[in-house]
């Protein structure tokens, strides 16, 4: 295990600037995500700390020591691709083991290293099987049992689970959090989709256009987003102005906390046919659409002139035909003050 950090790292392509004065810590054990949209940076930050990349400035540290020049067979890290990068012609076994030999590492040790990291990722006794005998989820097993069969420092994972059907998605998602609690290692993983990196995280990077956004705890930075960008990016936001663009229509109230944009998360509002008495924030709008997805479903309301969403179980959403006026409601601690960018 090791903490990994940046300071002040810059990477520039040409005239492009993809990582402007990036600084974040990575602590020790932890399992951090690095998310954004396309070109963001994620990518590229998760390849200046591999070593695939020197930066044109700043500093990279793992443990504590300078390795922004050190080639990325120095580092000890761990590298698992999105395409999983086994080798067809090996057995699961020789692509696992693939590292140590490469180290000279005894054939007994590596018969010994292979064999738990396999019992690790579930996959003992599939050992003489070729990549094409198994399965995408099994074939993602295989190449983290590679990634950390060598003992690496740091665990660098680059959208790992993009390949994966939406169910085994799921379940991978459980089994990697488990071999990382399991293994100890600090973890550092790439990823587009909120929902991986809520589940997975102990702590989240937001990127936008090669600087960092916003990082913290994945409930703090979704509970507090800094600006309506990462308000939106991470889950739905609907946005309360400011100013507001029309008056507030009679029976409607609002407690905001501050003269600053607002956003209001789907899951937090209660839609009615009519008012809430108990409601401490209450407009009125009209409903547009409702989208049914088995257990849960949304509404698209139309609310002072934008597009808000509700999101519930729906069972607890009343059904009612579009076009029909109704009533939403949210508590005043569920209304969060953020920046206007």
């Amino acid at each position: 295990m090791a903490e990994v950090s940046v300071a002040g790292v810059t990477m520039r392509f040409g005239e492009m600037t993809a990582l402007d004065d990036v600084s974040l810590d990575f602590v020790n054990g932890g399992f951090f995500a690095l998310l954004g949209p396309s070109g963001s940076g994620k990518t590229t930050l998760l390849r200046v700390i591999a070593g695939f990349l020197f930066p044109q400035a700043g500093r990279v540290r793992i443990a504590g020591q300078p390795v922004e020049r050190v080639p990325v067979e120095k580092r000890e890290i761990g590298m698992m691709f999105q395409n999983y990068a086994l080798f067809p012609n090996l057995t699961v076994a020789e692509n696992v083991g693939f590292g140590l030999r490469v180290r000279h590492v005894s054939r007994a040790e590596e018969r010994r290293r292979v064999g738990e990291a396999l019992d690790l990722v579930q996959l003992s006794g599939l050992g003489a099987r070729r990549p094409r005998e198994l399965s995408g989820g099994q074939r993602q097993r295989v190449a983290l049992a590679r990634a950390i069969v060598t003992n690496p420092k740091v665990l660098l994972l680059d959208e790992p689970l993009s390949a994966l059907d939406k169910a085994l998605r799921v379940d991978m998602q459980i089994e990697l959090k488990r071999i990382q609690r399991e293994v100890g290692i600090t973890t550092i993983f790439v990823t587009h989709d909120q929902e991986e990196a809520l589940t997975l995280a102990d702590r989240i990077g937001i990127l936008r256009d090669g600087r960092l956004v916003q990082a913290g705890p994945p409930r703090e930075v979704y509970n507090a987003p800094i600006d309506t960008f990462t308000a939106r990016f991470l889950g739905e936001a609907n946005l309360l102005p400011d100013p507001l663009p029309v008056p507030l229509p009679d029976g409607a109230r609002l407690s905001l906390t501050s003269a600053a944009a607002h956003a209001v998360r789907p899951e937090a509002l209660t839609l009615s046919p009519g008012p809430i008495a108990a409601a401490e924030n209450l407009l009125p709008g009209r409903l547009v659409s409702r989208v049914f997805a088995g257990s849960m479903a949304t509404c698209i309301v139309a609310v002072l002139g934008e597009t808000w969403k509700v999101v519930a179980r729906d069972r607890d959403l009343p059904q009612l035909p579009e076009n029909t006026e109704v009533w939403l409601g949210w508590a005043r601690a569920d209304t969060i003050p953020i920046d206007r960018a």
